[in-house]
């Protein structure tokens, strides 16, 4: 499992460049797969929504841009310089945003009453947690009767495009991310933590074994990332 202070030292060095080796990464299909989520988000018409490991905000300002403005926004990080950049980027934006709050908690222990929201949305961040068991058992702790949970993470590609796939993740992303970020090591990281994940199946066991229930998975881009949406 992933080393907790590692972990937010790497987003910490990294989080200035975060957004653009993002997009550059993934080709740009990062804002597909957030629309993707956004969409499956606004069908449940959620009244309160946390988005866990937040990052810079991407998501969380995705879903202010389509949820009604009166729809409460926190989203939460562990990394204080990520969320630095989130409430840069709302400052420039304001008053567009300035019902999106933000706010640091660690996922394993939330700073937060239960049943308080409707939907919980974590985007490449489960991958990162220390232990997805607890994570997975806190996010459901703060979602209400019925509240929704929203997993949009790295997965297994279909096998055909598995060598491609991985030939990219072991030698074209470090070397890319390093000259975009100066930080080779983090996305070496990056591709250990997505090669090391569970396929949608065992995913959707685990979100059972956390107490979910109706947990289904849908295969994006060729299956190297899935969204899955489980209700508590």
């Amino acid at each position: 499992m992933p080393d907790p202070i590692a972990v937010n030292s790497m987003f910490s060095r990294i989080a200035r460049r975060y957004d653009l080796a993002n997009r550059l990464l993934s080709f740009g299909l990062d804002v597909w797969w957030r629309w993707r989520l956004v969409r499956a988000v606004h069908r449940g018409r959620p009244r309160a929504v946390l988005d866990l490991a937040t990052g810079s905000g991407d998501v969380a300002f995705a879903l202010a841009r389509k949820l009604p403005a009166e729809t409460r926004l926190l989203g939460m990080d562990f990394c204080q310089p990520m969320l630095d950049e989130a409430v840069a980027k709302r400052a420039a934006a304001a008053p567009r945003y300035d019902h999106v709050t933000f706010q640091q908690g660690d996922g394993l222990a939330l700073p937060l009453p239960d049943g308080e929201f409707d939907a919980v949305t974590i985007s490449f961040g489960l991958r990162n947690m220390a232990d997805r068991h607890r994570a997975l058992s806190e996010m459901r702790r703060v979602l209400r009767p019925g509240g929704q949970l929203f997993v949009l993470e790295f997965s297994q590609p279909y096998p055909w495009f598995r060598p491609v796939y991985l030939f990219y993740l072991r030698h074209l992303l470090p070397w890319i991310a390093g000259r975009v970020t100066g930080d080779k090591a983090a996305y070496i990281y990056l591709n250990e933590s997505i090669e090391a994940f569970p396929g949608r199946p065992a995913l959707s066991e685990e979100l059972k074994a956390a107490g979910f229930t109706s947990a289904k998975a849908s295969a994006l881009a060729l299956g190297i990332v899935a969204l899955h949406e489980a209700t508590r």
